[in-house]
């Protein structure tokens, strides 16, 4: 099948991509680690919302999961690729980490991402890193629900960051830590702080929700 890898979803325990259908339309598709019917949507041309086929059950496969994947899929590139399998060891909870855990630096996803937000003069572009990912928190319906929900901004904050980044180096499996570090780096430079105009939007946004 010609598809996307596949993304871990943090609405239900499953992952997702996207796939191309063989009329050519894109089609979004949610399986699980139970190995049963996965879950099945295709993409309004209308609206561009996602809309489950009549055999998938929206209880078990609810909408916003759906949304959750289109997000995390978008951008990401096709190929062809043998059909998605999930098992219950993807979902295996990380051991205890060493109180002195050393992160090491992903050098070639840093360089991708750096990369990504240079500007014309080949400098990196703090205006650049904040506008898309504002833009991509006002598009966002998990985080207009994390908004409503009166989740902390750091929290807002980790999620837009931590999707972005590991869409742009095309590698899911970044850690968390892992991404810190990569934003440690690109941080060191900056007198005011790399998320600055990013965190006083969302905090604009939490106040708002507030009123």
């Amino acid at each position: 099948m010609i598809r996307t890898d596949a993304v871990k979803l943090t609405t239900m325990k499953a992952y997702a991509c996207r796939q191309k259908q063989a009329d050519g339309d894109i089609g979004i598709i949610i399986v699980k680690p139970d190995g049963k019917q996965p879950g099945i949507a295709g993409i309004s041309k209308k609206t561009g919302e996602p809309v489950p086929t009549a055999n998938t059950n929206q209880k078990v496969f609810p909408i916003e999961a759906f949304k959750e994947a289109m997000e995390l899929t978008k951008g990401l590139r096709f190929e062809k690729q043998g059909p998605l399998k999930v098992t219950k060891g993807m979902f295996k909870e990380p051991k205890a980490e060493p109180v002195e855990e050393v992160v090491v630096l992903n050098e070639e996803a840093c360089r991708q991402i750096a990369a990504h937000y240079t500007d014309k003069n080949g400098n990196l572009s703090y205006d650049l890193i904040n506008k898309e990912l504002i833009s991509f928190a006002k598009r966002s319906s998990i985080v207009r629900g994390m908004i409503e929900n009166g989740k902390s901004a750091k929290a807002i904050s980790t999620y837009i960051v931590n999707n972005k980044f590991r869409n742009i180096a095309a590698n899911q499996d970044l850690t968390d830590k892992e991404i810190g570090k990569i934003v440690e780096v690109l941080d060191g430079v900056s007198k005011q702080g790399i998320f600055k105009q990013l965190n006083a939007e969302i905090r604009k946004l939490l106040a708002a929700n507030k009123k």
